[in-house]
């Protein structure tokens, strides 16, 4: 009986190739990821079932929950070793349908206003920590029944709120957050110790304070960085702050740990981690929000128009500023499925967002086929800092959120958005 090999798109997640030898379609070859999966319950999709995602409404975001899954176990791994305490950035990822999933490895989140500490209260639970560059009286109002732990971004809000804190909840602990004026981040935009930064208080401003009352240090100087930044970070904050540690409780390290990145040293992690609790006896928290969901989730867009004006065009039914703006931000380009760089295959197309502004431009790809009308796009590793910070400009429709399970090789839809989400931002 003659082999015959075919090739099955599983789901954008994951593409795998069968060897079946007819009449009977017994699997005898299973080649990238399906392996594993079959080894965890995984169940062989029937011809009817290829695809869960054809059906997906566009745009859609859409998150792999054993994806998630994998990220937590290698960030758990570093807890267990090092007694550190990881916590959930809410500004990165806040899809609060996944919680269920991610309390079973992280002990809280961190908020960086009152509704992301409502969130983390009332749809996560465990520690809530909050900071932000400034709060009012009502921010503390509403904010001190919710939390743990409380970093002031100075002194003068530490002295205006300490009272008013402590009479609302005398177990909540205060920090106050510390720029030591050191930092590898190369884009402007999301440098924290970038000259005269607003954010946190430098040696200089210790001068004729006292600690009392602050129980912890707080300092965030990475951006999707790797151990060896966290490393030298460290030597810094150490050599300037250090007289103050033992009057203290713990630490906060921060975000922009790229953690679960496949080339993060995560041994050099824990030993820098074990070093640094054996030598101050201090507890250390970590807050990465982008780590948790790094290359967990895609975004699906269709192409809604194609046409020429002196290069091909194409306009999607997504948008960069409105539903992935760091692609503007940063700038950064993202990955597409299938797609290469221009030139790199036969037909070069710019894509196009739904908006009016003029620079709603995601990029130059090249495909093997020109793209046509209702053509599906899968954008890459898009679940972090996506829905924490799309907006509804010109009243264009959010992506809907949705997940994936590869056990069952389901695909749900949890939300869609509509008239009344945009109407209800409004007045």
């Amino acid at each position: 009986m003659p082999w015959i090999l075919i090739q099955l798109i599983v789901s954008p997640f994951d593409q795998v190739q069968y060897f079946f030898d007819f009449p009977h379609f017994s699997a005898c070859v299973f080649k990238g990821k399906l392996r594993n999966l079959v080894n965890s319950g995984y169940r062989l999709p029937t011809l009817k079932t290829m695809n869960p995602f054809s059906e997906l409404p566009t745009p859609c975001y859409v998150v792999d929950t054993q994806k998630l899954r994998q990220n937590l176990e290698i960030i758990r791994s570093v807890q267990d070793r090092t007694g550190a305490r990881i916590i959930l950035a809410l500004k990165g990822f806040a899809m609060f349908r996944v919680f269920p999933i991610v309390r079973e490895y992280l002990c809280g989140t961190t908020a960086s206003s009152v509704n992301e500490a409502k969130l983390g209260s009332y749809e996560f639970g465990g520690e809530v920590h909050a900071y932000a560059p400034a709060y009012s009286e009502k921010d503390i109002h509403q904010l001190s029944p919710l939390i743990k732990h409380i970093t002031f971004n100075s002194f003068s809000q530490f002295h205006r709120f300490k009272e008013q804190v402590s009479n609302i909840n005398p177990q909540v602990s205060m920090g106050l957050r510390i720029n030591p004026e050191y930092s590898e981040v190369a884009t402007e935009l999301y440098d924290p110790c970038r000259p005269c930064s607003r954010l946190g208080m430098t040696l200089q401003h210790f001068e004729g304070e006292a600690l009392e009352r602050i129980e912890g240090l707080h300092f965030h100087t990475m951006c999707e960085q790797n151990s060896d930044t966290l490393e030298r970070t460290l030597k810094v904050v150490e050599e300037k702050f250090s007289p103050y540690f033992e009057q203290l409780k713990w630490i906060n390290f921060g975000g922009g740990h790229h953690i679960t990145r496949p080339d993060y040293d995560v041994d050099r992690l824990c030993r820098a981690l074990d070093a640094f609790m054996q030598k101050y006896s201090l507890q250390v928290y970590m807050e990465p929000g982008e780590a948790i969901a790094l290359n967990t989730g895609i975004l699906i867009a269709s192409v809604m128009d194609v046409f020429e004006n002196d290069i091909p065009l194409a306009i999607l039914d997504t948008s960069a500023t409105a539903h992935m703006p760091d692609v503007l931000e940063m700038p950064y380009r993202p990955v597409i499925q299938g797609a290469g760089a221009p030139g790199s295959k036969a037909h070069t197309i710019r894509l196009g967002g739904l908006t009016c502004l003029a620079g709603d431009e995601i990029g130059d790809y090249a495909f093997d086929q020109p793209l046509k009308v209702g053509d599906r796009l899968v954008f890459e590793d898009m679940a972090h800092y996506t829905m924490v910070k799309n907006t509804t400009f010109n009243g264009v429709h959010l992506p809907s959120i949705a997940t994936y399970n590869p056990l069952t090789q389901t695909a749900e839809v949890v939300r869609e958005f509509g008239y009344e989400d945009y109407r209800s931002r409004l007045s």
